[in-house]
């Protein structure tokens, strides 16, 4: 239900996110809930010839979604409604800072939030980036929530210098500057004690060399930095 919500007010974004076709979402026909949207054309490609090009349009297809005019999100549930917003999920050397700048972060302006946006979850055709998928955690909620995630993937992917990439590019098409201190700490410390189940997600794409050791070394190493920098 929530994804035709999320779907509705995207009302295809130009082409980047799927159109809502219908679906049997109380199972009554389906052997299970079934949402039926269009098909985007492309695949996932997390080893690009090209990671400063690749991260800047990652960068602009956010600032797109987060554009969507806000007087569609009122069906939207917030993010703070769910795990992935939850101060309970807070871990590891920067959840104490997080907390006690908590109030700051549920009172910043709302977007539409992809939920989780990594880039796996985008897909590509000759080079260019056509389209973003999975959009079931959709929601309300401050566009930091989306900005630390993809960088933190792309700091596990590549390094500091590809998610500043990312952030110029999104920026430029957003036409505003985000301080990313607090967000980036927000997402290290709501994926601390994750991160390492994140193989899976990475295996099939082309990077076996993010193994469950490598992924948290690289997560404890920006920890590092964002401690240093804050």
């Amino acid at each position: 239900m929530n994804e035709q919500l999320v779907l509705r007010a995207l009302d295809g974004l130009d082409g980047l996110a799927p159109m809502a076709l219908g679906g049997d979402l109380e199972g009554r026909w389906s052997t299970s809930p079934t949402s039926l949207v269009s098909w985007l054309d492309g695949r996932a490609d997390i080893t690009p010839a090209d990671p400063g090009a690749w991260a800047g349009e990652l960068g602009r297809a956010l600032a797109a979604v987060h554009a969507v005019p806000v007087g569609r999100l009122a069906a939207l549930p917030s993010v703070f409604d769910r795990r992935a917003g939850s101060q309970e999920l807070l871990a590891g050397p920067l959840a104490a800072e997080v907390g006690s700048c908590w109030s700051q972060i549920v009172a910043s302006p709302e977007v539409l939030c992809h939920g989780d946006y990594w880039s796996g979850n985008v897909v590509w055709r000759e080079g260019r980036l056509t389209g973003i998928v999975d959009w079931s955690g959709g929601a309300r909620g401050p566009r930091g929530f989306d900005l630390g995630w993809c960088r933190l993937d792309l700091v596990l992917l590549f390094d500091e210098r590809i998610a500043d990439e990312f952030l110029a590019a999104y920026e430029a098409a957003a036409g505003e500057t985000v301080e990313m201190g607090l967000w980036d700490c927000w997402a290290a410390a709501r994926s601390a004690d994750a991160v390492g189940s994140w193989v899976p997600n990475y295996l099939p794409l082309g990077r076996p060399d993010l193994d469950e050791d490598e992924l948290r070394r690289r997560h404890r190493q920006w920890t590092a930095r964002l401690r240093s920098g804050r």
